[in-house]
């Protein structure tokens, strides 16, 4: 082939190469959202023998998820709240000290930020083991309120979700403000939601009760517990949800064992 083709060749291939590498990889979750219900893409159903996860609260916002293939994953990840083995894999979110560490164990090897240093929306859409993990950029504030306004960074948080063992995990991080059509849709199908409830340093009680039940996840596990009476909680979000009180820190589920109707999970921890 002569050289001025393929010195074109690789002129393009340089000018596509950093939008190729910006697609997200395939999301099942999202996937199974735009199907007919109870519907699950053939590439999402897990092995038998191999689908659970087991969830654990840490304490604050930090749950750790371990995977069947052995995956360990911790949510708001500081370092402050340590249960078993180290993760291999940390997300983070940058609205308060508790929630992120700029100096994470180096032995640490995927560490995600829900924000970005330069200025733009974080992407994260990687596969790592046999989990998917994605993030849904927020806003973040220096004030409190649920209105996007002057004070908001854009794109400056993240919602995280992770696909493992055939579920749908997502953590909501530290919201700010209400969510719109445009992140619900980003979002797609949770089959299980990690949500921040104490009303005053992400939103209002109010704000996040709504979110939660246009979610409809199945399991529902609250973070932020600190400010907020679970009662007053769950008397936002209704009757359509009942409440499953436990005195460990973990609980194993699968598709297969989701709860029928909504059900609020607290599990032993702060």
């Amino acid at each position: 082939m002569p050289r001025l083709v393929l010195t074109i060749f690789a002129f393009f291939g340089l000018l596509l190469s950093p939008a190729l590498a910006l697609q997200p990889q395939r999301s099942e979750c999202l996937a199974m959202a735009h199907a007919a219900p109870r519907a699950v893409p053939v590439a999402f159903r897990p092995a038998a023998g191999s689908a659970e996860v087991e969830i654990t609260y840490a304490g604050h916002s930090t749950y750790y998820i371990d995977t069947p293939g052995g995956l360990r994953i911790a949510t708001d990840y500081s370092g402050a709240y340590q249960v078993g083995r180290l993760p291999d894999v940390v997300t983070m979110n940058r609205a308060h000290s508790t929630h992120y560490s700029l100096y994470p164990d180096k032995r640490i090897p995927h560490v995600l930020h829900g924000w970005s240093d330069d200025g733009k929306p974080a992407i994260v859409s990687q596969r790592i083991g046999d989990t998917f993990v994605r993030n849904v950029t927020t806003d973040i504030r220096r004030y409190y309120g649920d209105d996007v306004g002057a004070d908001m960074i854009r794109d400056g948080n993240s919602i995280f979700i992770f696909e493992a063992a055939g579920l749908c995990i997502g953590h909501l991080g530290h919201l700010h403000h209400k969510l719109d059509d445009s992140h619900f849709a980003q979002i797609g199908r949770l089959d299980i939601v990690m949500v921040p409830i104490d009303g005053t340093y992400t939103m209002s009680l109010e704000g996040i009760s709504d979110i939660t039940k246009r979610l409809r996840a199945s399991v529902v596990l609250p973070m932020h517990r600190f400010a907020t009476p679970l009662d007053d909680f769950m008397r936002r979000i209704g009757q359509q949800f009942e409440i499953d009180r436990r005195i460990e820190r973990s609980f194993r589920m699968s598709r297969d064992t989701l709860p029928t109707k909504p059900t609020v999970i607290i599990l032993d921890g702060v």
